[in-house]
């Protein structure tokens, strides 16, 4: 039994959520060569993909957890970390219907009002009758196009993609959202958490914990509104521009924001799952064109982390 293969164990628990013989073989993951032509593998792992296997899989070993009461919903932690692309990762294919009406929206959104004046006021800034910077114009427009739709973001390090999850109070992953690289970490978190869903053996899944820890960058008034209209501890420090201004205002400022500095403690469990999840190179730098692939890998990463806990567990 080599590292790269699954036990029988692993198997056996998460053989239920696997459409085994309605898809053909269950050559879908990385192997070595004598399990097959890597075509193969490949074009499983996208059929699945595409079925949302990989998303049920997830979702089925934390129910799994629950119904054997091993779910822990206390203390969340929500963080985001980066993924450097590689090269191969850029030129995601696009067809050419969606390209084109991506690309009309951009060049009208670009051309936003009319500007105030004639022709001889504007003094042809705008290049309309240079077609040269038109076409290259084109060409900065499908190429920032492409790369929006592949979910990658340009920074100083290169091609990113930014992945925002939210961890339980044992480092296990509960929910994951992918993003560019140049994503900013607060409009994600109520994305994060409205994705935390364990279904349980008897009524509605549970979505909301207890408490919710995450840094200073989450430390929005948004943010806190929606924690605090859906009953959950904040567990967030207030930033120090933040307390200024309210201080400033006086009374009309509101209260002072507090946190549980015991808990926030706690907080690390979502960088050390991150650790876990960059283990594998495939999720630690991203070489896949299409962000279903990035993110089907980052769900079966995330599967295996529960399959492992459970299995510890049960030993």
């Amino acid at each position: 039994m080599t590292r790269r293969q699954l036990t029988d164990r692993q198997w056996k628990l998460i053989e239920p959520f696997l459409p085994i013989g309605e898809y053909g073989p269950y050559q879908w993951r990385e192997m070595p060569g004598e399990f097959g032509p890597w075509p193969t593998v490949y074009g499983r792992f996208r059929v699945w993909r595409d079925a949302g296997v990989f998303t049920a899989l997830l979702e089925g070993v934390i129910a799994e957890a629950a119904r054997q009461g091993r779910t822990d919903l206390s203390l969340v932690s929500v963080d985001s970390t980066t993924a450097r692309a590689h090269h191969d990762a850029a030129g995601m294919c696009i067809g050419k219907e969606v390209m084109d009406a991506l690309e009309e929206a951009a060049a009208e959104q670009e051309r936003g009002p009319a500007k105030g004046g004639g022709p001889p006021e504007q003094n042809g800034q705008d290049g309309s009758g240079d077609p040269d910077r038109e076409e290259r114009r084109r060409v900065r427009r499908r190429r920032k196009l492409r790369l929006t739709e592949a979910l990658l973001g340009r920074s100083r390090g290169g091609l990113t993609s930014k992945v925002h999850l939210a961890a339980d109070r044992k480092c296990r992953p509960l929910s994951l959202v992918l993003t560019a690289g140049q994503a900013a970490d607060s409009p994600q978190f109520v994305p994060v958490l409205q994705k935390v869903r364990v279904r349980l053996p008897v009524g509605r899944p549970r979505t909301r914990p207890d408490a919710v820890a995450a840094d200073k960058a989450y430390s929005s008034r948004a943010n806190r509104s929606y924690l605090r209209k859906r009953n959950i501890k904040a567990v967030i420090p207030e930033k120090k521009d933040q307390a200024a201004n309210r201080k400033k205002k006086g009374s009309r400022g509101g209260r002072p924001t507090r946190h549980d500095a015991d808990l926030y403690k706690e907080r690390n469990t979502v960088e050390r799952l991150i650790n876990k999840l960059k283990a594998w190179r495939g999720i630690a730098t991203r070489c896949d064109k299409t962000p279903e692939s990035y993110l089907a890998g980052l769900h079966l990463r995330a599967s295996m982390i529960w399959i492992n806990d459970l299995l510890k567990a049960a030993d």
